[in-house]
């Protein structure tokens, strides 16, 4: 009995085996067809608005990568996620390569959950396309060979910006104050702010460190109307930007605000009247290129909205992602490492084309001041901005307005 109820388990586990062998090959292969990319963006918190748009940007690219074939044959499996905090954002982008199996990784708006997945990538030699944080010190004591910057970093917004303010005057002689957020992004852009300052002859008379969570400003609104400054600067980010305008136009102060960051998305939550000055951005959706146009008519029919700042660098990066795994051939990490250390030129959807930067991994590309329609004119909610010349000007390098190897260095671990 012993006998037979053995040999009918091992006929039971032949059969089985025999099952698994013609079955997991098929799984595996159905895996494999798909190529795994894995995308982070905040989706939650003072930055979870502008996220939103960052995600509906990669999901349109790869609607179309794959609508076209996908890449090398083989359909984008775009794994997108709400990275939450630093530490999230590294105990997900982990998961992502080890379970998951993603090829590549990119997004994050955060400088502080990008700085942690950048930390992340390098560990485990997989390459990260840093979409859209700013901080300098990315591209410079924290950099690595495994980690690329899209998004122009915050010197870059300071020279948009400075370049504006001091064609209108408002720099040479000038007191300021700014406001300023406490965490990595902020120390970076008040530190790229002060020498802006120092280089052009203004003088910083005062400067707040305000934390991500504050909603009421009115502390910080009194002590601005107590050292009455010429102008005003927000080094805010997120909500946090919406926030203090609504605040700061209720407020009626006779100095101008002005600001080196803010994205458009944030912009259009200030709503009609409240939001003044000249501020920064890296792209808008009113660019007269044929290409951007296309994008921004196949955003808005897909979503019923236009899309923001975040929503076409995600896009367009994860486009760039499979034109180099097609042009390589490969997703081995040096292959593409190598692909884009050549800068070779992408078509961004803008006058200029952009590039890598070897020695940094920094996008190096045109930036855009931008000032506010009076009230009474915009078309529909979204029709806020008027986009000014692109910095730097037709004819000069485009480096010129980044940082150079001895303003913010780069030393990469081969």
């Amino acid at each position: 009995m012993v006998s037979c109820n053995r040999r009918v388990l091992l006929k039971g586990g032949a059969a089985f085996a025999g099952a698994s062998a013609l079955g997991l090959p098929a799984i595996v292969r159905a895996q494999a067809a798909k190529l795994k990319i894995a995308h982070l963006v905040p989706l939650t918190g003072f930055l979870g608005a502008i996220g939103g748009y960052a995600q509906l940007g990669a999901k349109l690219a790869a609607d179309e990568i794959n609508a076209a074939g996908g890449i090398m044959g083989k359909p984008i499996d775009l794994v997108s996620e709400d990275s939450v905090n630093p530490a999230t954002a590294a105990t997900k982008a982990q998961r992502m390569i080890e379970q998951d199996g993603a090829a590549v990784l990119f997004g994050e708006i955060s400088s502080a959950s990008s700085l942690t997945i950048m930390q992340v990538a390098e560990r485990n030699k997989k390459v990260f396309f840093s979409t859209g944080a700013r901080s300098d010190a990315l591209r410079g004591k924290n950099c690595n060979r495994y980690s690329f910057h899209c998004d122009i970093p915050n010197t870059v917004m300071v020279n948009a910006v400075g370049t504006a303010l001091k064609q209108q005057g408002m720099v040479k002689g000038k007191k300021f104050v700014t406001l300023t957020a406490d965490y990595i992004f902020g120390h970076d852009l008040l530190k790229a702010a002060k020498a802006f300052f120092d280089a052009n002859g203004a003088t910083l008379i005062g400067d707040e460190l305000i934390a991500t969570d504050v909603t009421d400003f009115s502390p910080y609104l009194l002590k601005i109307r107590q050292a009455k400054p010429d102008v005003v600067c927000c080094n805010l980010a997120g909500n946090q930007v919406t926030n203090l305008v609504k605040q700061y136009a209720e407020f009626g102060f006779p100095y101008p605000l002005v600001g080196f960051n803010l994205n458009t998305g944030d912009a259009w939550a200030m709503g009609e009247g409240n939001l003044s000055g000249t501020w920064p951005t890296v792209w808008y959706h009113t660019l007269d290129n044929p290409a951007s146009k296309a994008f921004v008519a196949a955003f808005s029919k897909k979503y019923d909205k236009p899309p923001e700042n975040h929503a076409w660098i995600d896009y367009v990066t994860l486009k760039l992602i499979a034109q180099a795994i097609e042009a390589t051939k490969s997703i081995e990490t040096d292959a593409l490492i190598g692909y884009f250390e050549k800068e070779t030129q992408f078509d961004i959807m803008k006058a200029r084309k952009g590039y890598f930067r070897s020695w940094d991994h920094q996008m190096v590309q045109e930036a855009y001041p931008f000032t506010v329609k009076p009230k009474g004119e915009m078309k529909d909610k979204w029709d806020m901005l008027v986009l000014g010349a692109a910095v730097p000007v037709a004819g000069e390098p485009l480096e010129s307005i980044y940082p150079t190897k001895t303003q913010n260095p780069c030393e990469m671990k081969s």
